[in-house]
């Protein structure tokens, strides 16, 4: 066991396209997620401790719980029971992925516990081991780990890597306040009832867009801008009607895609190039249709100790 602290780095996701399907016997949905990690990142620091602790700092680090109702502290729980141990740690989480902003900001600091946890107990954990706990702890710490591009199966956690061509600019718009991402699904299931009457055996097994993979594959970005599709985001609209002036400003500045990330309510706009995306973020941030605008690129990969 190490008596020094450990930092691990993970990456915010953006589902670049999120096909969800019926409700599983399970209660979850079954989905066809492809999560792509961009360069925004949160980074987790354990250190040796009498008991378990949380902290948080950083932006909107107030409303992060800081107690083992945090799914970091869960992780570190977790891989602690699974070895006979004492999850005695201080977890330390410096947040700079956007709150309940639909980029896995609570699943990513799970998956660096874990990451780092491991690093500092010695447990020696392989990564599919390490991948198994976070399937336990969530449907989006997998990909976490993972990083890169990856085919979400199942409720999300059953991964399949994709190749991809090249790197793509981003801009994510920031909204005040975050979603509800159980409150979203509950809106996308409350429209489909409306709209024909459909029930669970008749919504389509989501699927992976082969055009949308193979933009990925070539490296394309106005392939993969006229791709990207997101089955919550109408929910996300009906429930934060506002997204809808931001996606509209971020398409007049010149964005080749848009949608909202997960059950939102980030939206995510796709640049042809840096240039680009520099302009779309300073439209958008006159825009006065967001809190803040954030610039970055990916793929980038998964959690990683860094210190």
């Amino acid at each position: 066991m190490s008596s020094s602290s450990i930092t691990v780095r993970v990456p915010a996701k953006v589902n670049v396209q999120l096909a969800v399907g019926g409700r599983r016997a399970d209660g979850y949905h079954g989905l066809a997620s492809v999560f792509f990690a961009v360069g925004l990142y949160d980074e987790v620091t354990v250190t040796p401790a009498d008991r378990l602790t949380v902290s948080v700092e950083g932006t909107d680090s107030e409303h992060v719980p800081a107690d083992r109702g945090n799914l970091a502290a869960r992780a570190a729980e977790l891989l602690a029971a699974r070895h006979g141990i004492e999850p005695s740690v201080r977890l330390h989480i410096a947040k700079d992925i956007p709150v309940a902003g639909g980029m896995a900001g609570g699943s990513a600091d799970a998956a660096a516990a874990l990451v780092a946890c491991d690093a500092l107990w010695g447990t020696g954990s392989s990564r599919d081991e390490l991948a198994a706990l976070a399937a336990e702890l969530g449907s989006d710490v997998p990909f976490a780990l993972l990083g890169g591009v990856a085919l979400g199966e199942g409720r999300g956690e059953l991964l399949t890597p994709v190749p991809v061509g090249g790197s793509f600019h981003w801009v994510f718009a920031v909204a005040d306040g975050g979603l509800s991402t159980p409150a979203v699904y509950a809106e996308c299931d409350r429209q489909r009832s409306l709209h024909g009457g459909a029930g669970e055996a008749d919504v389509p097994a989501p699927a992976a867009d082969p055009a949308l993979l193979s933009a990925l594959r070539t490296g394309d970005p106005g392939a993969l801008g006229a791709a990207l599709s997101n089955d919550l985001q109408s929910a996300a609209l009906a429930l934060r009607p506002a997204l809808a002036a931001t996606l509209h400003a971020g398409g007049e500045a010149g964005a080749i895609g848009s949608l909202v990330s997960g059950s939102g309510p980030t939206c995510a706009f796709l640049a042809k190039d840096a240039d680009s995306a520099a302009s779309i973020a300073e439209a958008l941030g006159a825009s006065g249709t967001c809190r803040n605008v954030r610039v970055t690129e990916g793929p980038v990969g998964g959690a990683a100790v860094v210190r």
